[in-house]
C-alpha cells in the first residue's frame, strides 16, 4: 500500500521535510521512496507542492498521513475537513 508522508531532512533543530510517496512498509526515516511530490520548511513557512502529481497518486490509491492530509486541505489541493491533531481524552465515570 502506498502512503504520502513527510520525510525529515535538515540539521538538528532545523527541520525541513520532503513530501514523498512511499510504500507503507518502508521506514519513515531513511527508507526508499517512489517519488518526491513536495517540500515543506516549517521554520520559513515555505511550501512547494506538485498538486498534479499529488492528485495522481491519490487517484491511484495512495493514502496521505494525517499531517500531510491537513497540509493538503490547507492548500486546497483536496476537499474536506482537517483531522484533529490531538485526540480527546476519554472521561471515566466513577460509580
Amino acid at each position: 500500500m502506498l502512503a504520502i508522508r513527510f520525510f525529515r531532512t535538515g540539521r538538528k533543530n532545523q527541520p525541513s521535510f520532503k513530501i514523498v510517496v512511499t510504500d507503507k512498509k518502508n521506514p519513515p526515516r531513511g527508507g526508499r521512496f517512489v517519488e518526491e511530490v513536495g517540500f515543506w520548511n516549517p521554520l520559513t513557512k515555505e511550501k512547494v507542492l506538485k498538486s498534479e502529481r499529488i492528485k495522481y497518486w491519490l487517484s491511484v490509491g495512495a493514502k496521505p498521513s494525517e499531517s500531510v492530509y491537513n497540509l493538503l486541505v490547507e492548500e486546497k489541493i483536496i476537499q474536506g475537513e482537517k483531522i484533529k491533531k490531538h485526540k480527546e481524552k476519554k472521561v471515566l465515570q466513577k460509580s
